[in-house]
């Protein structure tokens, strides 16, 4: 008689559809999805420029508050979000018309 430990850490088939064995596949495979960016899309950054303040801290000079360069980001008319929401409700199964709720009347035993 075979038990559990048995299966276990044998290798897969070159076929097998398993849950394992799936998710294996699409994280091996590439991403093509309108997030990714091309070569014109650029985020936004920000970078130090000079010190407008500094103090001493533990006897050491340290800055206190620089002037910062800010870039804004920048996406392309292709990976520009839609103008209209997303859609997040649709019909998974019409069943028909829809039935009212009825309570159930709780009964009061009297002793």
């Amino acid at each position: 008689m075979k038990t559990i430990s048995d299966y276990l850490r044998l290798p897969h088939l070159a076929n097998c559809d398993c849950s394992v064995c799936w998710s294996a596949r699409q994280v091996a495979s590439p991403v093509h999805s309108l997030s990714t960016q091309c070569d014109q899309c650029r985020p936004a950054f920000a970078l130090p420029t000079h010190a407008q303040k500094m103090g001493k801290i533990a006897g050491e000079w340290k800055v206190l508050l620089w002037n910062w360069s800010i870039t804004p980001a920048f996406i392309c008319a292709k990976h520009e979000p839609s103008r209209r929401p997303p859609k997040y409700w649709h019909v998974v199964h019409d069943s028909g018309k829809p039935t009212p709720f009825v309570p159930l009347r709780e009964f009061q035993y009297e002793f």
